[in-house]
């Protein structure tokens, strides 16, 4: 199979598109990409739903119109199919070990933010969760987020404070995870890293500073 087979379905302005992009970003690969519109509600058409009927992205569509339509799927799909050093790790302890951190980060973190962008943004009111089915914001949600991602930046700074990446000693799947997370959390839910977590934000420079970073 070439990369050139594969199919992205992503928006820049999902977060979890952008996970996937710096994933092929790390690996040093390109895999073709198919803009979907989530301004214009592109990803609830009847062309789109035939390839993902949950109506989200990113979807990854393979050679034999096999759709992969989650994020951590397509993550590790691709870690094994691409070419170049595996973001989850050479042993099955490392995997074992990357997928657990990253499995945190998503839970801990990402989703945390998710809950709050989704039951504040206007545009939003009967969209609180993403899929095909509509569900009424609930405005209480809102705090209880912000304190969700508050708990997440003071783990992280404190595991940050004894190692250099998220899952060990190397730059991984979490750590992009985490990375999306982060900026996510800064730019849709006004909540940047705060000033004293300095292991964290030391840690979001140095990523941050990765070329994939800008996929």
């Amino acid at each position: 199979m070439s990369v050139s087979d594969l199919k992205l379905y992503h928006s820049s302005a999902s977060p979890n598109a952008r996970r996937v992009r710096i994933l092929i970003a790390e690996k040093g690969q390109t895999v073709p990409l198919v803009a979907v519109d989530l301004g214009q509600r592109e990803q609830h058409s009847d062309t789109y739903r035939q390839i993902n009927p949950r109506g989200v992205v990113p979807t990854l569509l393979l050679p034999d119109g096999t759709a992969l339509g989650e994020t951590p799927v397509i993550l590790r799909y691709l870690d094994e199919v691409l070419p170049g050093p595996s973001l989850f790790g050479s042993t099955p302890e490392d995997r074992a070990i990357t997928a657990m951190w990253e499995r945190r980060v998503e839970l801990e973190g990402f989703a945390a933010v998710m809950e709050g962008v989704r039951n504040a943004a206007a545009g939003l009111k009967r969209r609180a969760i993403s899929g095909p089915h509509d569900y009424d914001q609930i405005p209480a949600l809102i705090d209880r987020s912000r304190s969700r991602v508050d708990n997440f930046y003071a783990d992280f700074d404190a595991r940050l404070k004894e190692i250099p990446f998220i899952a060990g000693s190397n730059f991984s799947a979490a750590d992009i995870t985490a990375l999306a997370t982060v900026d996510f959390a800064t730019k849709a839910f006004s909540k940047p890293i705060p000033d004293d977590h300095v292991a964290l934000k030391l840690w979001h420079e140095k990523v941050s500073a990765r070329p994939s970073a800008s996929a």
